[in-house]
């Protein structure tokens, strides 16, 4: 009967052992979820970054070849009272264009 007691008293205590475990378990798959899905937010918001960028770093790209071939190919023109036009010639770097006249 001693015995009997004593393994009485050692289940009820595996049972709340065990009671606790459980609400552990749940508690941390409920943090596990939330934190899954923080995970999937963050990766989308960082996609979207990553996607912003390329389009800006294209535009950029895009701006900086315009703004090069502008350079090279916009005539400049002095008003129509002259017999001359003007163009700007690319002069392969940053400096100003070269300008050379031609008689119509």
């Amino acid at each position: 009967a001693e015995k009997n007691l004593k393994l009485e008293e050692k289940i009820t205590v595996l049972q709340q052992q065990n009671e606790e475990l459980r609400a552990r378990i749940e508690q941390n798959t409920v943090i596990t979820r939330q934190l899954s899905e923080e995970n999937a937010n963050l990766q989308e918001y960082v996609e979207k970054e990553v996607e912003e960028k390329k389009k800006l770093s294209r535009t950029n790209e895009e701006l900086l070849w315009k703004l090069q071939e502008g350079d090279a190919v916009s005539p400049v023109k002095l008003p129509p009272a002259s017999s001359a036009s003007f163009y700007r010639c690319s002069s392969g770097n940053s400096s100003p264009a070269k300008v050379r006249t031609l008689r119509r």
